[in-house]
């Protein structure tokens, strides 16, 4: 007994040790944040002990862990059909609201899922109830788009699907048979999915046979270059929790088919120095000092190495692919682009990448609007159900709705 009350206090003092993170005064939640990002820590350590152990790949198995404690259910509602089809042989959760009968045709929006290219699914709670939101809330047609994933499949893949099911969708007759306004449809995407919903968009932009094209696109917190892993926020934010700049590495090495053995290489600029001359040209492109507001940049200074390793970039050519780092496009695609709505939480390693997108699209005539939180974090606007219900996501995803709604 006496040994149960000693070691009760230390595990106690353990758990704590393990929870607590020293986190900005003003974000949302702290002690829900810290509880969640302890989870995810958990859960990804368990993982990577799994893979070491070769049992499976620790994606693979993260998948499942997130698939079998989803138990979080849709909020039921008669008001919205949900159906799973194949478009050009990719999966896709289809929402439908009911018609009303003083509109024939409706909005829609195309939504790609978020989770570094290898986790989460269209089917999971999370982004079930998200898209079943937007759907009553817009009365809307929200197409989720299912792709494929790491370890499966890399890079261009992920990119090859979300083309392939958005643009079956834009076909006349299929917009017809789900009752859609071919000019009142968007394209939307947070994270990786944010990745994949710009660049499908930039694609778009240049297919001259398309008949219809997206009148908006939406990001939140989109991740969009790996030219750069010491911008003012990745340098800021390289600790906060769901995602830390380390793990954020490591998604971009997943995704296009690297080794983990890079990734401090990554770290410190190594594959982007002076002596690249493959990445010379995109340089300008990425000038965050100038892209950047002061108060963002606040007293952050770049990080250009003189001599680096440009094998790295002869070996991993996607790391300049603009149909894998967006914000790499030149400025004719960019002036392509429809009117983009750029969500960004300060609290958030990917803060200036969406940042830089909006500051290069407004320079190339695009209508912008940057819709900046400052309390915020990375993945906040999908946890909005107990019990990771956070008042950040619920905020977020209002903003986003509501753009949505006066825009689309």
């Amino acid at each position: 007994m006496r040994a149960a009350w000693v070691l009760l206090p230390v595990l106690a003092a353990l758990s704590a040790y393990y929870v607590y993170l020293p986190l900005p005064g003003a974000v949302s939640d702290p002690w829900k944040l810290m509880l969640l990002d302890a989870t995810f820590r958990a859960v990804q350590q368990t993982c990577h002990l799994i893979h070491y152990l070769r049992l499976s790949h620790h994606l693979i198995a993260l998948n499942y862990l997130i698939s079998t404690f989803d138990k979080l259910k849709s909020v039921s509602s008669e008001d919205v059909k949900i159906t799973d089809a194949v478009f050009d042989s990719v999966e896709v959760r289809v929402f439908e609201p009911p018609a009303k009968g003083d509109e024939s045709l409706r909005r829609s929006v195309v939504y790609i899922h978020g989770g570094g290219w290898a986790l989460a699914s269209a089917r999971t709670s999370l982004y079930n109830n998200l898209c079943r939101i937007m759907a009553e809330s817009l009365n809307a047609v929200v197409v989720s788009v299912e792709y494929r994933l790491v370890p499966e499949v890399c890079f261009p893949e992920q990119y090859h699907d979300a083309l392939h099911a958005t643009k079956h969708f834009l076909q006349p007759h299929v917009l017809a048979e789900y009752s859609v306004d071919p000019s009142r449809i968007a394209i939307s995407g947070d994270s990786a999915g944010g990745n994949l919903a710009a660049a499908v968009c930039q694609q778009l932009s240049k297919d001259e046979d398309l008949t219809v094209r997206p009148k908006l696109q939406a990001l939140i917190y989109p991740v969009l270059q790996a030219f750069d892993f010491n911008t003012p926020s990745y340098q800021q934010n390289m600790n906060m929790p769901v995602l830390p700049r380390n793990v954020m590495v490591n998604y971009w090495i997943d995704y296009i088919n690297g080794n983990y053995e890079l990734a401090h290489e990554l770290l410190i600029n190594n594959h982007t120095a002076l002596n690249v001359g493959q990445a010379l040209s995109f340089r300008a492109r990425l000038n965050w000092t100038s892209l950047l507001p002061p108060s963002f940049r606040k007293n952050y200074k770049p990080v250009v190495q003189t001599t680096g390793t440009a094998a790295i970039v002869e070996q991993l050519p996607a790391l300049l692919d603009v149909r894998a780092v967006p914000l790499l496009a030149d400025d004719a695609t960019l002036a392509r682009q429809p009117r983009t709505y750029v969500l960004t939480c300060e609290n958030d390693v990917l803060r200036d990448d969406g940042a830089m997108y909006a500051q290069r699209l407004e320079r190339a005539g695009v209508p912008v609007t940057l819709d900046h939180f400052h309390d915020c974090f990375h993945g906040c606007m999908i946890f909005t159900v107990w019990p990771t219900d956070f008042s950040a996501g619920v905020q977020t995803r209002n903003s986003y709705i509501k753009w949505l709604d006066e825009n689309l």
